[in-house]
């Protein structure tokens, strides 16, 4: 059989475009934050990850110009060799300040540090103990990690019982690590960090927790989801992203700093990989100063979040409740979920479609996303378009 015959024979995406439905790369061609510019008009944009809109903020912008400036576009090397600036240096320290804790390290991107911490940590005759939601960079890193003969072993989402359950299957000598979003990025639920601490804890397991939807949206300022449960001097590991409440591109890990210098010199995704650009890290790095500045932006998401809550229960619709940024709207299966975006982005809103396999049958949604940034007035438009859409296809 040749290689490339599962390419030829793919034909999904080419059929949904041919009925006019196809939601994903759509290119924006103006961006405002709430608002952007798609095929040559305004859309309100509700599934972006920009949770306190500082992607347009002024400042943010005008630091990854001075460091481009400064520095040129890139490093030109890893960061093990010739690609560490005393940028590099200076966003770990401030983030060590922010996150009360010894030591970070930056990736390049946040889907490239799973794959960082994962393998690098979890070897021959270690476990590695997953979420089955997990996202798929811990996924990746997971596999990884397997590939280099560690166990992987996966329990229930977000189920402490099945969680206790498998791990306590393992041998209670071996090394193990605990894998959970800490906010996950499809329904937007939240880990039951306690429960999952006090058992990890019990049978001998280290945590890694995956902030990237947590940082700047719960916790104490922002502080992400050990902040959030007064667990942050219990949790060994945290990681997340520069791409959504930073505003930028790359990836952290933060820690002991004894664990955090093992995965500084051991970690192949780092060693062999360009660094973070000055830009990226100079952006993401004024976006913490804004966000340590104006800790009323995360008050001000949750109650944009909050609002679209209540007001998709009110029309009838059927959410995946919490107290996150993140609001799904269960579609129930993949052709009306294409339509219902279809006819959403005609009406002025863009959101994101999450179909099978992505999700399992029956939970095709709309996933929606906020911004502090939001205004009433669009949020009110967003609940009106949906409301008038969830009619015409029976949803409501």
């Amino acid at each position: 059989m040749d290689l490339f015959t599962k390419c030829y024979d793919f034909t999904r995406a080419d059929e949904v475009k041919a009925l006019g439905l196809y939601p994903y790369f759509r290119p924006i061609e103006e961006n405002e934050g709430p608002v952007v510019q798609i095929e040559g008009r305004k859309v309100i944009m509700a599934g972006s990850n920009n949770y306190l809109g500082l992607t347009a903020h002024p400042k943010v912008k005008e630091a990854a110009i001075k460091a481009i400036e400064k520095y040129g576009t890139g490093c030109s090397g890893s960061r093990y060799l010739t690609g560490t600036l005393d940028l590099h240096i200076e966003l770990e320290y401030r983030l060590t300040k922010f996150l009360n804790t010894e030591a970070v390290l930056l990736f390049s991107t946040g889907y490239q540090t799973a794959q960082g911490i994962i393998p690098t940590l979890v070897q021959r005759g270690d476990y590695v103990v997953s979420d089955k939601d997990n996202h798929a960079c811990i996924v990746a890193g997971n596999l990884m990690a397997k590939g280099a003969t560690a166990d992987m072993v996966r329990y229930k989402h977000n189920d402490m019982e099945d969680l206790e359950r498998v791990i306590s299957k393992l041998p209670i000598e071996s090394a193990k690590l605990v894998v959970s979003d800490g906010v996950f990025s499809t329904g937007g639920e939240i880990v039951n960090l306690p429960c999952l601490n006090d058992i990890a804890k019990r049978f001998n397991a280290r945590i890694l927790i995956d902030d990237a939807h947590s940082v700047g949206v719960i916790g104490k300022g922002g502080r992400g989801t050990a902040s959030e449960f007064n667990l942050e001097n219990k949790i060994d590991l945290t990681m997340g992203t520069f791409s959504k409440t930073f505003a930028s591109l790359g990836g952290f890990v933060a820690g002991e700093e004894r664990v955090i210098n093992y995965i500084k010199h051991h970690s192949p995704a780092l060693i062999f990989s360009a660094s973070p650009t000055p830009a990226s890290v100079a952006s993401a790095m004024a976006a913490l100063e804004i966000l340590e500045a104006e800790p009323e932006r995360v008050t001000k998401l949750i109650n944009n979040s909050d609002k679209m809550r209540k007001g998709f229960t009110k029309l009838g619709f059927n959410i995946i409740d919490g107290r996150t940024a993140i609001v799904p709207v269960i579609v129930g299966d993949d052709e009306r979920a294409f339509k219902m975006w279809r006819m959403l982005y005609d009406a002025g809103v863009f959101v994101n479609v999450f179909i099978s396999p992505g999700v399992p049958q029956g939970r095709q949604m709309m996933r929606t996303s906020y911004m502090a940034t939001h205004e009433d007035e669009q949020l009110n438009q967003i609940l009106d378009i949906f409301g008038v859409v969830g009619k015409k296809l029976g949803l409501i």
